[in-house]
């Protein structure tokens, strides 16, 4: 695969690192009524912003010991990848368009969205659900459902594992983890339409079903006819990352040997963008859909909304090498954590960003200095992406000055549930062809605040060894995943 020439970062200029050298005027506008006033338009007086303290530590919750690298029967490995995104419906297109730095924005064709503020999108495009289903099941089941059935469908080919092969007690032992935002939203508008229009009688029985946010994870269980734990987690922008986590801890302890695991989201509705569009979450550069997401850059004004799906297959290292499985990259390790501050800003400091970070690190034995490559959870709206920079300053210290940083969001928008198996995919793609994507549309760095070296506009050659992926979802929750390059 060509890639283009190694890039620098756009400027060296210094900025008040986050903790305690930031500046008192800094200190003092955190503090401010006018940043609460910022954080998601709440309205002086009915919630205040937590007030930063310089001087504070962060305490980490020490997690178990890492697994030792001899014993392969818990370590967790990537053998398959699949996806369906705004800029390929399959991982192989992604992942090619994403170290091009091909944007997926374009004008919304989901809806006629003439008097909306917000009137692009990141959406799949030329997609056939019956790729992944029969015509009867497609008009029975959501699009998230027909995202996560076709992601699944490529990653058990891409994985080469057998399922009809094996015996009830080995399909005992896969699990499916598939997570999502908000599910099949779309239903819920559907069937009231219906309802007023034709009576209920005229309301599909299967509309429940459809809308549920665990039909994606069971629709595929039962497909392969997998009878492990079937398990779906609802943490808004976070809930992909987490089904590393949950994939991660069932092999390490012994109780499955292969997992799908990923996220599905297919959130682009009217209601939606009249909603975020309120809140001043989505980009209104209407005229420029391709470079309407551009994180941490200066004129950044909100993200871009996007759908999709992805599912890897992870297995016990031991599992796979008895198949002969590619095995493509190692999850080593991954942390949750909670802000506890509002329902759709940050909290200002990054301390929560921050401990999920280092314990998602300490999860992995992995030390800052080892991270190659850092995919960051980059929305492009202007409160995270400073958040998120200050987090990673105070998780990685001075060697976050030197890892590569980059945002797929930049070119496929905000996938919200499915955001966290997208950056995975990114991360893996680095560590298998030592390749970083760039952020596009970073043209002038938000400084002094973003000053941090985020790949900017052109992909990188580099050798990747272990990479991190972080998930920051609305309510404050966050999530990370680190992954190595396997070596047995």
């Amino acid at each position: 695969m060509a890639v283009g020439s190694a890039s620098t970062c756009a400027s060296n200029g210094t900025t008040g690192e986050a903790g305690s050298s930031l500046s008192h005027r800094r200190q003092r506008k955190l503090r401010s009524r006018r940043w609460t006033r910022q954080v998601g338009r709440i309205t002086a007086g009915r919630t205040r912003a937590r007030r930063y303290n310089p001087r504070a530590t962060i305490r980490h919750q020490e997690p178990p010991p890492p697994v030792p690298e001899h014993d392969l029967a818990r370590r967790a490995v990537v053998t398959g990848i699949g996806a369906v995104t705004p800029i390929g419906n399959d991982a192989p297109t992604y992942w090619r368009n994403l170290v091009a730095g091909v944007s997926g924005g374009g004008p919304i064709t989901a809806f006629d969205a003439t008097g909306y503020d917000v009137r692009i999108a990141a959406e799949v495009k030329d997609f056939d659900p019956t790729i992944a289903m029969d015509r009867k099941m497609a008009r029975r089941m959501s699009r998230f459902i027909h995202f996560g059935m076709a992601a699944g469908k490529e990653v058990v080919a891409d994985s080469g594992i057998d399922f009809e092969a094996m015996t009830q007690e080995q399909r005992d032992r896969v699990a499916v983890c598939l997570n999502t935002g908000g599910g099949g939203q779309e239903e819920v508008t559907k069937g009231d339409r219906i309802l007023l229009t034709k009576g209920p009688g005229q309301v599909s029985p299967f509309a429940i079903p459809a809308l549920s946010g665990s039909m994606a994870a069971c629709s595929l269980s039962m497909e392969y006819s997998l009878t492990g734990p079937v398990i779906t987690q609802v943490a808004a922008c976070a809930s992909s990352v987490i089904a590393f986590l949950d994939a991660l801890r069932m092999i390490q302890r012994g109780e499955v040997d292969v997992v799908l695991a990923g996220g599905a989201e297919a959130p682009l509705l009217p209601v939606a963008f009249a909603a975020l569009g309120n809140m001043g979450a989505l980009s209104k550069r209407n005229d420029e859909p391709e470079k309407a997401s551009r994180p941490f850059d200066r004129d950044r004004d909100g993200f871009l909304y996007g759908e999709g799906a992805g599912v890897m297959v992870l297995e016990s290292a031991e599992h796979a090498l008895a198949r002969g499985a590619t095995i493509q990259a190692e999850v080593l390790g991954a942390s949750l954590t909670a802000d506890a501050f509002h329902i759709s800003a940050p909290e200002p400091t990054g301390r929560g960003a921050a401990r999920a970070m280092t314990m998602a690190l300490r999860d992995a034995g992995v030390a800052p200095d080892e991270l190659d490559y850092v995919v960051a959870h980059g929305t492009s709206t202007p409160l995270n992406d400073v958040t998120e920079t200050r987090a990673i300053k105070v998780a990685l210290g001075e060697h976050a000055y030197r890892v590569p940083i980059s945002s797929p969001k930049s070119m496929i928008g905000h996938l919200l549930g499915a955001a966290g198996i997208v950056s995975a995919i990114a991360a893996v793609g680095a560590i298998r062809d030592n390749v970083i994507p760039p952020t596009i549309n970073l043209d002038n760095p938000d400084l002094p605040e973003c000053d941090l070296d985020y790949v900017p506009n052109t992909c990188r050659s580099r050798r990747v060894e272990t990479a991190m992926i972080n998930g920051f979802g609305f309510g404050g929750q966050n999530a990370v995943a680190v992954f190595r390059r396997f070596e047995a």
